[in-house]
């Protein structure tokens, strides 16, 4: 039996980091060493707050986790230092909880019962702190050892993007006895983990081992080929019975204002990139922010990222910029009434290492040098408002106010899949959210060829990704078999649940 009063008597705890003064001189991850018994003996504790609760909205597919895994049962197993069935229970629902215990904003903990009032219950539980810790114990146990398949179909399959998405998608259908290649066309593996995600947050030796793993089971990589430039859709027609697309959604959304054309203002993803392939040992990042006034347009997590990259820079100093206004600190329950998504402030571990934050104010211009760099930025107070189509319109409302300005990033979003010759090869057209339309599962208008993660969903977050790839698995081993065991944890027109006004 669960702990009934473990939430009376214990208090939320999150992991210790690593201060911030110490952790934005190198990139190794945030959080403080610990002797793995003293970690898990602390997470054991902070297990016996969950209640095994009667209708556990935090792995609700609508509310919480989308790849319904087993939180309350690994949770009990935590508690009882059962750590070699906790990580069996996890990996039932979950190909790679050491990247969503890292990475994951964790909809689970906000769908928590014990986040209806944090004040009297101290909060969620720590769930996301708590499969990261099954699963490192893990893997530094040695019990994370290749599954190999115990039939062969003689059925091929191929899959273009090593993201989570296509990862796990991957993973799935080489233990149901396929024979899975992956093209990748970046020269390392991982897609977005590899090279939008900064070390800081994931190391990306947490990505090598599961690579090693699944290679041991049989899935083959190929990287540096671009499918449709490098590698034909004839090849692959030619060559395997069943294609999923795993491509990703990075055209990244951009605002072409006045000045957008001086050199030092960027993607974020220009900035981001060549960062972590510094830290992967190919040399130094051809935009480094060392000394710099940096401005980050945008409040998300890919502005957060270029945030932390910044400090690790030794930046002069760092703005992020939001149009929208703060968010209050506490739910709102008529904005946000649980177990939906609450609309609340959300910081991340790089804002407490510096850096300043302004709500409700967007860029009017870049102002330039006469070489033709950017020294400032012009901005202006605005207001936020939604018309009757629903279209979010934003006023200014104040006068000028000029920051001083070295690097730009804009981090505010992204509009969907690359326009990539794979997709006029193929026939495929992208919607008007910009993405890969599908069939209930997750086929394309193409026979044979899948599609999954964000380049169907848009982007995303990775629990979503993981849980695509493995529906999508589920649906091509249909397809090449006549049927399939394999589970199929989310619908393609599965939304997290959300409530507006």
């Amino acid at each position: 039996m669960p702990d009934p009063q473990g939430f009376l008597h214990i208090r939320k705890q999150d992991a210790p980091k690593r201060s911030a003064a110490d952790r934005i001189h190198d990139w190794r991850e945030i959080y403080a060493d610990q002797p793995a018994a003293e970690r898990n003996r602390e997470v054991a504790q902070q297990a016996r707050r969950c209640m095994d609760c009667g209708i556990p909205f935090c792995h609700s597919g609508s509310s919480g986790c989308p790849l319904g895994n087993l939180i309350p049962e690994w949770n009990d197993l935590a508690r009882r230092d059962r750590w070699g069935a906790a990580i069996d229970r996890l990996h039932a629902t979950n190909n790679f909880p050491e990247f969503t215990g890292r990475v994951c904003p964790a909809p689970c903990e906000a769908a928590c019962v014990l986040a209806i009032a944090p004040n009297d219950t101290g909060g969620s539980v720590t769930i996301k702190r708590i499969e990261q810790t099954i699963a490192d114990t893990a893997w530094e146990r040695g019990t994370v050892l290749p599954q190999l398949p115990t039939v062969n179909t003689g059925k091929r399959v191929a899959v273009v993007g090593s993201g989570p998405a296509g990862l796990a998608a991957a993973q799935q259908l080489t233990r149901a006895g396929h024979d899975v290649t992956v093209y990748e066309r970046d020269d390392r593996l991982g897609g977005l983990l590899r090279y939008g995600i900064p070390a800081f947050k994931m190391d990306k030796s947490v990505l090598d081992q599961r690579l090693t793993q699944m290679r041991a089971e049989g899935t083959h990589f190929v990287t540096g080929r671009e499918v449709g430039v490098d590698v034909s859709v004839e090849e692959l027609r030619a060559q395997f019975d069943g294609v999923i697309l795993a491509v990703g959604a990075l055209r990244a959304r951009d605002n072409m204002i006045e000045g957008r054309t001086l050199a030092g203002v960027h993607l974020a993803m220009d900035y981001l990139v060549p960062a972590n392939r510094e830290t992967e040992g190919d040399g130094p990042t051809p935009l480094h922010a060392r000394g710099k006034h940096v401005v980050i347009i945008g409040g998300g997590d890919t502005g957060a990222d270029c945030l932390g990259t910044a400090h690790r820079h030794l930046a002069a100093s760092v703005t992020q910029l939001d149009y929208n206004p703060e968010p209050p600190s506490e739910r709102d329950a008529e904005l946000s009434p649980w177990p939906a998504w609450p609309l609340v402030l959300r910081t991340s571990p790089a804002h407490a290492e510096g850096g300043d934050v302004r709500y409700q104010v967007a860029v009017r211009r870049f102002i330039g040098d006469k070489a033709g760099n950017v020294r400032a930025i012009a901005l202006a107070e605005v207001r936020v408002t939604r018309g009757s189509d629903g279209k979010r319109h934003i006023t200014p409302i104040g006068e000028e106010i000029e920051l001083p300005c070295d690097m730009a990033l804009f981090a505010i979003g992204f509009e969907g899949v690359e326009h990539m010759p794979l997709l006029d090869d193929y026939g495929l057209e992208l919607n008007r959210r910009g993405v890969l339309p599908c069939g209930p599962q997750f086929e394309t208008t193409v026979p044979g060829v899948f599609v999954c993660g964000d380049a169907h969903r848009g982007a995303s977050l990775v629990v979503w990704a993981i849980a695509e790839g493995r529906s999508a698995a589920a649906g091509v081993d249909a397809y090449l078999m006549g049927h399939s065991d394999l589970p199929a944890p989310v619908h393609p027109t599965a939304l997290p649940l959300a409530v507006g006004r």
